[in-house]
């Protein structure tokens, strides 16, 4: 079976998150209240109002930076995948929307001092290796203007390791998501030894996600220079305990 080595600190991320599959398996819990309640979470607290320059990175399909437009906020949605791009694209001009959509990957974006609120949602951190983990926060940090706030929800690793399951199967009909999990205490990394069996078919997505515990995010933020502002434990705005499952991070600039 397919494994990355852990001195091997990178995988295909374009077939991890190979957007047919990817939304098969996931899409059933994207709903559109899930949505709703996230952005509004997201509205209150980082303060975002109508002249605030907002950055969703990586933004995915969609399903925040349109909401956000919608509610007639300026937005720009940036991911690495142009298929995901292209269904955000397409439900944004079918619903009449204004949104600036760019292709690139979060450690290459060149933004200077443009956008008041970034934000990045849906555990989206910790897929590269820790210098490139490091260089997004601060990739980050310069496309921030002074006085903006950045806010991204990550696993707490504490209570993540408390509930670790070696072992977990996502069902959609008779296809299966198989993930595999070992977790590298030294390097702070869950290894993911993914199967996806759809359609009579096998594929091998292997990755890894480094998982951060408080104090190394809070130590890493403000290295780069960002001031905690508040940890809170869930989308619904609740107070960060070791109980918390997520951690979600708003630091200013």
């Amino acid at each position: 079976m397919e494994e990355i080595k852990s001195d091997n600190l990178e995988f295909d991320y374009q077939s991890v998150f190979e957007v047919d599959d990817y939304l098969y398996f996931y899409e059933d819990g994207l709903t559109a209240e899930r949505t709703e309640r996230e952005v509004n979470f997201l509205i209150e607290q980082m303060g975002i109002t109508p002249s605030h320059r907002i950055l969703d990175i990586p933004c995915g399909f969609g399903r925040h930076t349109n909401l956000l437009a919608e509610k007639g906020f300026e937005i720009t949605g940036v991911d690495f995948s142009s298929g995901f791009l292209e269904i955000a694209e397409k439900e944004a001009k079918e619903r009449g929307l204004t949104v600036n959509y760019i292709q690139e990957d979060m450690r290459n974006i060149a933004f200077r001092e443009e956008f008041e609120r970034i934000f990045m949602a849906f555990t989206s951190f910790g897929y590269f290796n820790d210098n490139e983990n490091i260089q997004v926060i601060k990739n980050f940090y310069k496309a921030l203007k002074p006085g903006g706030l950045l806010c991204f929800d990550t696993f707490n690793r504490d209570q993540f390791l408390k509930k670790f399951l070696p072992f977990i199967v996502s069902e959609r009909g008779d296809d299966l998501m198989i993930d595999r999990n070992r977790f590298d205490c030294k390097s702070g990394r869950l290894y993911n030894r993914r199967m996806v069996i759809r359609n009579g078919q096998i594929k091998q997505k292997p990755f890894f996600v480094r998982l951060y515990n408080y104090n190394e995010i809070n130590q890493l933020l403000t290295e780069v220079g960002f001031k905690i502002k508040k940890v809170l434990g869930n989308w619904r705005g609740d107070d960060f305990t070791f109980d918390s499952f997520t951690m979600i991070t708003i630091a200013e600039k």
